[in-house]
C-alpha cells in the first residue's frame, strides 16, 4: 500500500521513537513531583517548551501542552473568551474550519453567542475586506485556520492579525497543518492564539500544543486544575513531548528542502491527470497562498467515496477529507465554504504527500486514476 494521505496523520519518525523511548523509561518521573525523578522530568519539559517556542518565535510562557489540535482549538477559544477585549458576543470564524472549531462554536451558539461564517472564494481564500464586511462593534473573537487540510489553501493571517488589532478583537488560528510546513515565526507571534498537533508532523498521536500570547490573563476552563497553570488537568506526557519536539527539530529543519519536493511531486501528479482534465477540477490558490503537499480536486461524475475504495483496491491510500470529518459521515466541510452542491461534493478526494512520497508512486497513482475514470465511463484507455 503506497500511502497518500498526510494531511490526515504521518507516521512516528524513528528518531522520535527513540526519545519516546529513552524518556519513558529514564525519565518516568510525574514533572509536578518535587522529588529530583520529578525534576529531571520537569526540566526536561521546559526545554521542550523553551525549544518549540524558539522554532515558530514566540515566548515560551505562552506554550502548553494538550492532546492535540482538537482539544487545543477548544481551550484556546474558551481561554480568549474569558478574557476578551472588549464587550460582545460576536465570533467570526471560516465555513471551512476543522471540526474541532465548528463543535465549540455549537457549543458557544447554545450558549448565546452570535456566530458568522465566512465561506471561501473559488481560490480557497478568505479576503480580508470580506472579513471586515463581516465585524460588527460586538465581535470579540474572531478563527479562522492558517492552513486548509482538505485543499491547503493558506490564509492570509498576517493580514487578518492587523485588522484584529485594530479592532481590539482576538484572533485563534488553527496551525495544525502549517506548523511543519511552513515557516511561522513572522506569523505566530501576530495571532493571540494558534493551536498544534504532533502527529502532523510525525511525531506521536495524543500530542500537541497551544500558544497563548502571555500578555492575555486567561481564566481556567478546568476549575480546580493544577498542570499547566491550570490550561488543563492530567499529568503531563513528557515521552510524547520531547518526541513531538524532535520531530519539530527535523521537519521545520527541512523546510526548504521539503517545500521544492512538494511542489516539484504536485507539478507531476497534476500533469499526469492531463488526459481526463475536462472532468478534474483542483481548487487550489496561486502561490505562495498554496501548501504543495495537499492536492484537494474532484473528478466530475464519480463520487470520492468509490475514487477512494478504487484506489485502495489498487494500492493506494487516499482520503475524501479530513479524518474527523470522514468520522461524522458528513460532506468535508471546504466543499460546502466552496460553494459545491450537494453531488459536487461529494466527488471531492483529497491527496497529500508526505517524506516517503517520490515521483515514481504519484505518477503511478495520477495514471491510475486516469484509468479509473476511464474504466468507469467506459472510455477505452489509451
Amino acid at each position: 500500500m503506497i500511502y497518500f494521505d498526510f494531511a490526515a496523520t504521518t507516521p512516528l519518525d524513528p528518531e522520535a521513537a527513540e526519545v519516546y523511548l529513552k524518556v519513558a523509561t529514564e525519565y518516568f518521573g510525574n514533572s509536578s513531583s518535587l522529588h529530583d525523578i520529578g525534576g529531571q522530568s520537569a526540566a526536561l519539559l521546559e526545554n521542550c517548551r523553551e525549544e518549540l517556542a524558539k522554532l515558530v518565535g514566540v515566548d515560551k510562557n505562552g506554550i502548553f501542552f494538550t492532546s492535540g489540535g482538537s482539544e487545543g482549538n477548544f481551550l484556546a477559544i474558551e481561554a480568549l473568551l474569558s478574557s476578551s477585549k472588549k464587550e460582545g458576543n460576536h465570533i467570526i470564524a471560516g465555513m471551512a474550519e476543522h471540526s474541532s472549531i465548528h463543535g465549540s462554536l455549537n457549543r458557544l451558539k447554545e450558549a448565546g453567542y452570535e456566530i458568522t461564517l465566512l465561506p471561501l472564494h473559488s481560490n480557497g481564500l478568505i479576503a480580508p475586506e470580506q472579513l471586515v464586511k463581516a465585524i460588527k462593534p460586538e465581535t470579540i473573537l474572531i478563527t479562522l485556520q492558517h492552513v486548509n487540510s482538505e485543499i491547503g489553501t493558506i490564509q492570509p493571517i498576517d493580514e487578518i492579525a492587523k485588522i484584529c488589532k485594530a479592532n481590539s478583537i482576538h484572533l485563534h488560528s488553527d496551525f495544525v497543518q502549517s506548523f511543519g510546513k511552513i515557516d511561522l515565526k513572522s506569523i505566530a507571534p501576530l495571532v493571540s492564539s494558534f493551536s498544534f498537533s504532533g502527529h502532523k508532523i510525525y511525531g506521536p498521536k495524543g500530542i500537541g500544543g497551544v500558544y497563548i500570547d502571555p500578555r492575555i490573563k486567561w481564566e481556567p476552563f478546568f476549575p480546580g486544575s493544577s498542570h499547566e497553570k491550570g490550561f488543563r488537568p492530567g499529568t503531563l506526557n513528557v515521552p510524547a513531548i520531547a518526541a513531538m519536539t524532535v520531530a519539530a527539530q527535523k521537519i521545520i529543519g527541512n523546510l526548504n528542502e521539503d517545500n521544492h519536493k512538494y511542489q516539484m511531486l504536485r507539478k507531476a501528479f497534476i500533469n499526469t491527470l492531463g488526459p481526463i482534465k475536462e472532468k478534474v477540477k483542483i481548487y487550489q490558490a496561486d502561490d505562495p497562498s498554496q501548501l504543495a503537499n495537499i492536492v484537494g480536486l474532484r473528478i466530475s461524475g464519480i463520487e470520492g467515496q468509490w475514487m477512494m475504495l478504487e484506489a485502495n483496491r489498487l494500492g493506494f491510500a487516499i482520503s475524501t477529507g479530513s479524518a474527523c470529518q470522514i468520522g461524522m459521515q458528513s460532506p468535508a466541510k471546504v466543499t460546502q465554504a466552496l460553494g459545491l452542491t450537494n453531488a459536487e461534493a461529494k466527488e471531492f478526494i483529497r491527496i497529500s504527500f508526505g517524506h516517503s512520497s517520490c515521483l515514481e508512486d504519484v505518477i503511478q497513482l495520477g495514471e491510475s486514476i486516469v484509468k479509473i475514470v476511464n474504466a468507469y465511463m467506459g472510455v477505452p484507455v489509451i
